[in-house]
């Protein structure tokens, strides 16, 4: 973007005495007509540029001009950064040492801190892809077209694209599926073939209950079970260490709610022999039941 470009090029004349025309040319990867142009632009904006010329000419900043580059505290600076190395994490384009340059080489400015945080995943190719087809979308108001893997199946959807989010320790698009006619939340790691199609949109505006992402799934299904000591741990993590109690034996008894109660059996059934569902009833039954299928399975496979 063109802002970007004029920031970088003052950032770079502030740690840089003189530089040439065609230097900031291949730096931008834009002709030296554009880098005259954005030269014209910032004087403009107030901002005092020098051009020389002949063998030692260039472009500088006027003798003693400087920006100030001191607005933020070594906190908020460090905040930034961490921000930012956050996000490059699941970008094709890092944006940190382009920021830390356009700070002009504040000695608060330190690219390294005691903070690291990774969004991405085993597959951030795939991620940081989507992430980026789905931004370049957004901001021209292209609609997306992607195949997209339910839980009780698949279809092919067009979307108007409106917000990535990273919320549940996942990543979605947030979009107007043409046909549903209503706003939606899609998965990324669901999502494959995705196209930034040539068709456009107007934008719409979003009602305030469909900002609140997830309101709509409630949590009152309420499953009571019992857990073997051995994976505390992994209740710990996902709950925290009030969501159980210690009986008198040492298992773990709970009462959760859940939103669907066919998910709620395959998390169940990830905790193998640690865990037995106490009820309700029908949630035991959908337990015992697709315990018995995975049995059947196992034993006309042995047949075989």
């Amino acid at each position: 973007m063109k802002i970007d470009r004029l920031i970088g090029i003052i950032a770079i004349l502030q740690q840089n005495k003189k530089v040439t025309a065609p230097y900031l040319a291949e730096k931008f990867e834009v002709s030296r007509r554009t880098i005259n142009r954005d030269i014209e632009d910032i004087c403009r904006a107030g901002i005092p540029i020098v051009t020389t010329q002949g063998s030692n000419g260039g472009i500088s900043l006027m003798e003693g001009f400087s920006l100030d580059t001191t607005v933020f505290t070594q906190q908020e600076l460090a905040a930034i950064l961490t921000g930012l190395k956050t996000l490059d994490s699941v970008s094709y384009s890092p944006k940190l040492e382009l920021l830390a340059e356009k700070l002009g080489g504040n000695p608060a400015v330190s690219l390294s801190d005691h903070m690291l945080i990774d969004l991405a995943s085993f597959y951030k190719d795939d991620l940081a892809d989507k992430i980026d087809k789905i931004r370049g979308a957004i901001g021209e108001r292209h609609c997306v077209s992607f195949h997209y893997y339910y839980n009780k199946g698949e279809a092919d959807k067009l979307v108007e694209p409106y917000l990535i989010v990273f919320k549940w320790s996942d990543w979605y698009v947030f979009g107007f599926c043409k046909e549903r006619k209503d706003f939606r939340l899609y998965k990324l790691r669901r999502l494959w073939q995705l196209r930034v199609t040539e068709e456009t949109y107007e934008e719409r505006s979003i009602p305030e209950e469909k900002k609140h992402f997830g309101s709509q799934m409630t949590d009152d299904y309420i499953i009571t079970a019992i857990y073997d000591p051995s994976v505390k741990y992994r209740l710990v993590e996902e709950y925290g260490p009030e969501s159980f109690t210690v009986m008198e034996d040492g298992r773990l008894y709970t009462e959760w709610g859940f939103t669907d109660p066919e998910e709620a059996v395959y998390r169940f059934l990830g905790f193998g022999d640690k865990v037995t569902v106490k009820g309700p009833p029908e949630m035991v039954e959908k337990v015992r039941a697709a315990i018995q299928k995975m049995v059947e399975k196992y034993e006309t496979s042995t047949g075989n």
